[in-house]
């Protein structure tokens, strides 16, 4: 199936407009599926050297858009070929808000960089000596704003594969949530803490959130024209209750999305992976939000009748599926997931679930994407 971009485009503006042809397949990647799949990547880029020469930075965001826009985009709706300019930010992966509290960078040889919590029972409280209130004064965001710069020197009179480089503004606005960056720092103790020590836990809670808080709204300052939506994840939220949820996480979710949008007039989305739909009503009635981004073996078609047909839900087949199944394998699961009732509404895009990783066979990929056609048209 060969997909011009202006057909794709097409596709999504009316999705978008609540007309959908058919469901638009996306495919979430970061500069990992170059980085770390050999076939790819021949000349050693490494992690660390991304994560400290804003040179290795730049090296690695345009070879990930070459690699995606060469293959893995002939089995999505997003665009592939050669673009007219080759678009390029910071990726810091999912380490940002450990870092900038003060957890180690580890990266290990063949993985994404992660980090390790460093709050014992001997320390828990050195984390309210961070000051918070100045958040690009701290690595990573100090960092970011560096390699920006130092990147739109470099890609000033550069061209990648007879194309221009341009170099996007650095804004961090994004959080992994507050259950999660607590956990982050805390480890499974945390979890611990919530039923123990709970005015410990709000404490941490709280804090974690006023710091996503204040950078959201330092990024908002330098944006150029105003955000669109509001989102959220919180992946943690699969190890817990829905009534400790409720009681414990969900008011410090409440006081991220009200502090960015005081009067509930934008979209606001929620990324979840692991076993957590059993939140999402509960996300719905509470707190307004309209899309869901799924990671899990998810019920797509009891989720559908639990949300009705206005909520947007994202998901698809499991990425250890993608990566390891055959593709008559991937094509049987989309199939399910699109005949499931999930599509009632056109509210729902089909795609990884979550996060493509390194290697996965384009047969895969194609056989997700041939499954959109067969069972995805409306």
């Amino acid at each position: 199936m060969i997909i011009s971009n202006a057909d794709k485009e097409q596709l999504w503006q009316a999705y978008r407009q609540r007309r959908p042809l058919r469901v638009p397949v996306h495919l979430a990647t970061t500069d990992r599926v170059y980085i770390l799949d050999p076939s790819y990547n021949r000349d050693g880029l490494g992690y660390p050297e991304v994560f400290e020469r804003a040179e290795g930075m730049l090296r690695a965001q345009l070879r990930w858009q070459e690699t995606v826009r060469s293959h893995h985009h002939q089995y999505c709706d997003l665009p592939a070929g050669l673009p007219d300019a080759w678009s390029v930010g910071i990726q810091f992966q999912n380490v940002y808000e450990a870092w900038f509290f003060g957890c180690p960078v580890r990266i290990e040889p063949g993985q994404v960089p992660d980090t390790r919590p460093i709050l014992t029972d001997d320390n828990k409280r050195a984390v309210f000596d961070i000051d918070i209130s100045r958040p690009f004064a701290r690595d990573p965001f100090k960092r970011g704003f560096e390699f920006t710069a130092r990147m739109s020197e470099l890609a000033r009179n550069m061209e990648h594969l007879g194309r221009p480089v341009e170099v996007q503004p650095y804004l961090p606005g994004g959080t992994d949530g507050p259950l999660t960056v607590a956990a982050n720092l805390r480890g499974s103790a945390f979890l611990t803490d919530l039923y123990a020590d709970p005015d410990y836990a709000d404490e941490v809670l709280a804090f974690v959130t006023e710091a996503a808080i204040l950078r959201a709204q330092a990024v908002d300052a330098l944006r150029t024209t105003p955000r669109t939506s509001i989102g959220l994840a919180d992946d943690m939220l699969q190890a817990i209750s829905t009534e400790m949820f409720v009681e414990r996480v969900l008011p410090h979710h409440r006081r991220y999305y009200d502090a960015l949008d005081p009067q509930h007039t934008l979209p606001r989305s929620m990324h979840l992976c692991g076993d957590a739909t059993r939140h999402f009503a509960t996300l719905v009635r509470e707190l307004g939000v309209t899309s869901f981004d799924t990671g899990f073996p998810v019920d797509f078609g009891a989720l559908r009748r639990e949300l009705g047909p206005d909520v947007e839900i994202l998901g698809g087949v499991e990425v250890s599926l993608l990566l390891h199944g055959t593709p008559q394998q991937v094509y049987d699961r989309a199939r399910a997931i699109l005949t499931s009732g999930v599509l009632e509404g056109g509210r729902f895009v089909l795609r990884d679930a979550n996060n493509l990783p390194p290697c996965v066979p384009m047969d895969n990929l194609a056989a997700m994407y041939r499954a959109a056609f067969d069972f995805g048209t409306y």
